[in-house]
């Protein structure tokens, strides 16, 4: 760790952003607190969904980070946490992020992390400003599966979604996973030089960055959610603040993160 935050472990919570949340409405925060927890009871991602992780096989943390920039300046948060989260995991694995990349390693828009098409991780984001001129507080939650991703597919009730992978599966036979509190740290690291270069300059500067790690780039993709109908078209990257560009035709439509889902179009 190279930056100054507040490390906390916990055996067990119902949610860890649920946690640095309350603390935040509740005007405790003052400087960047990250928490993780050996067993959530309560794990969520995106849109009131759970999170499925097996406490032993998985690492879940949140980290509530003070940003200067107000809540509409943050487009994009989620995309460049994806950066963030590759970067501390190719320092953990000591694994360069090319051959993370020619293993599979991508990123789905706005905030999953994939793996041969198979789910990785996932990113949750909320926060925000108490006041005009306040610091925006924003609570950044991630899961990461670390080994057993068989017995989390079995658990999925949905058996739609994509399929399950684990962060072993990118080590060379022999080789173990290092220890969860050094993957944490490394994560933080990586959390610390990205998020205050992103308080600076904002999500512009990462883009071509992340069109590298696309999942889906010159992808037919559905978009669902938000109770619209589905919209189709192909994923030809994103703009500079982070909307998902989507050519339909001879048009090209921008849609913002929120509560929506992308796939690919069966």
């Amino acid at each position: 760790m190279t930056w100054n935050c507040i490390l906390e472990r916990v055996a067990e919570t119902k949610s860890t952003n649920d946690d640095l949340l309350a603390r935040w409405r509740a005007g405790e925060l003052i400087d960047p607190v990250a928490r993780i927890a050996q067993k959530q009871t309560a794990g969520k991602g995106r849109a009131g969904r759970s999170w499925l992780a097996n406490p032993e096989d998985s690492l879940c943390f949140s980290l509530a980070y003070p940003f200067r920039r107000n809540p509409a300046e943050l487009s994009g948060l989620s995309l460049l946490v994806g950066l963030a989260v590759i970067a501390g995991i190719a320092g953990a694995l000591e694994i360069p992020q090319s051959n993370l990349h020619q293993q599979g390693l991508r990123l789905k828009w706005p905030n999953d992390l994939l793996l041969n098409n198979a789910k990785l991780g996932g990113i949750l984001i909320e926060g925000g400003q108490t006041k005009v001129g306040a610091p925006t507080w924003m609570i950044i939650g991630v899961g990461i599966n670390l080994r057993n991703s068989a017995a989390i597919q079995t658990r999925l009730k949905n058996k739609n979604s994509l399929g399950v992978t684990s962060l072993d599966q990118l080590l060379p036979n022999g080789k173990t996973l290092p220890e969860t509190e050094l993957l944490w740290l490394k994560l933080l690291e990586s959390f610390g030089q990205h998020l205050q270069e992103f308080d600076q300059k904002g999500f512009d500067v990462y883009r071509q960055q992340w069109m590298h790690w696309d999942a889906f780039q010159d992808t037919e993709v559905c978009i669902t959610g938000s109770g619209n109908n589905p919209i189709i078209g192909i994923a030809t990257g994103v703009d500079a603040s982070g909307a998902l560009l989507l050519l339909q035709e001879n048009k090209t439509i921008t849609i913002h993160a929120g509560d929506v889902s992308l796939r690919a179009k069966s």
